[in-house]
């Protein structure tokens, strides 16, 4: 995947993608939530290179905790 957020438009496809390894959901959750992809001026946004819009650093960080069992629901 060259640029794999620009096939979802939300943290929650990753973590319940059916065919992707939890290795690959976990790294792309993590770039998605990382500071490199923070909004300009919007800190509480994440919109990693070839993603279709920017989403809330929270969705990221539920779709994550999703991948473990806990709380996370999806917006």
């Amino acid at each position: 995947m060259s640029e794999p957020f620009s096939r979802f438009l939300h943290p929650f496809e990753v973590a319940r993608h059916p065919s992707l390894e939890p290795e690959v959901k976990r790294a792309l959750l993590a770039s998605w939530a990382s500071d490199r992809a923070a909004v300009r001026n919007k800190p509480a946004l994440r919109k990693p290179p070839g993603a279709r819009r920017a989403v809330p650093v929270d969705d990221v960080l539920a779709a994550l905790r999703s991948l473990d069992g806990g709380e996370g629901q999806a917006p």
